[in-house]
């Protein structure tokens, strides 16, 4: 997963014609370290798609504007627009992941 550091580089990440997942996180949030203990098979099954990871505490801007409450959250983008959005409350297990994937690629 590519890192996102700059807002400058997520606002150019989204306005892709792909499919894209931004993961939202934090360095000290336990679910996050937990979701990074299933997620690699994840991302190997959904190789297809670029993914990417942001520091939610990093760029609050843009955790802001997507309504990004609790982390981590997954969320998919395509030219400029989020049409997904897995919330944190639904993102515990490896299989809402894959759920959540299938619903809305």
């Amino acid at each position: 997963m590519e890192a996102i550091r700059q807002y400058d580089d997520y606002k150019e990440k989204i306005q892709g014609d792909d499919k894209i997942i931004i993961k939202f996180f934090a360095d000290w949030c336990p679910d996050c370290t937990r979701m990074n203990m299933f997620i690699d098979p994840i991302l190997e099954e959904y190789n297809q798609i670029d993914w990417y990871e942001l520091n939610r505490d990093e760029l609050p801007e843009a955790a802001d504007e997507n309504d990004v409450m609790g982390i981590p959250s997954l969320l998919v983008f395509q030219n400029g627009e989020k049409l997904g959005h897995l919330h944190s409350a639904d993102a515990k297990s490896p299989e809402s992941v894959k759920d959540f994937l299938q619903n809305n690629l």
